[in-house]
């Protein structure tokens, strides 16, 4: 029997003679609109209080100690989609970006990481000013862009 879900994502298979394609379908490409370059407002413990409309498609990171709806699920990816919350499981490797704190997240070994900042060059016993501007303005470049 071929599986209902696909194994990475769970995104929902369609059968022959399956009867209403359509909502299996439209949620796979719901799932599929949340993952594809993730973006959560922010992480949070308990659910906010949203819009039906106006807020559909957002996502949030479900934080430790989550209460309400979203107990148990923490860590979990949460989509407000039509009026009720649907639950992401995280991948290993998965990234995604945090727009509350403004830097991006990573999923590893069951958690989820911000990069640590790196500091600009200092100290040493032969110290070149041209090498360390240079790598100032490299370090600069890449905070401006949101890499690290």
């Amino acid at each position: 029997m071929p599986e209902t879900v696909t194994a990475r994502h769970a995104l929902p298979n369609l059968f022959v003679g399956q009867s209403q394609k359509e909502i299996t379908h439209n949620e796979a490409l719901a799932r599929i609109d949340a993952l594809l370059h993730p973006l959560i407002e922010a992480e949070l413990a308990t659910p906010p209080t949203l819009s039906v409309t106006s807020d559909d498609g957002k996502c949030w990171l479900i934080a430790s100690g989550a209460m309400g709806l979203w107990s148990g699920k923490e860590r979990q990816i949460a989509r407000w989609s039509a009026g009720s919350w649907r639950f992401l499981q995280p991948v290993e490797g998965m990234a995604l970006w945090d727009k509350n704190s403004v830097k991006r997240r990573f999923y590893i070994d069951g958690l989820w990481t911000t990069p640590a900042a790196i500091a600009d060059p200092a100290g040493g016993t032969v110290i070149d000013v041209e090498a360390r501007a240079a790598l100032v303005a490299i370090l600069q470049h890449l905070r401006a862009a949101r890499s690290i």
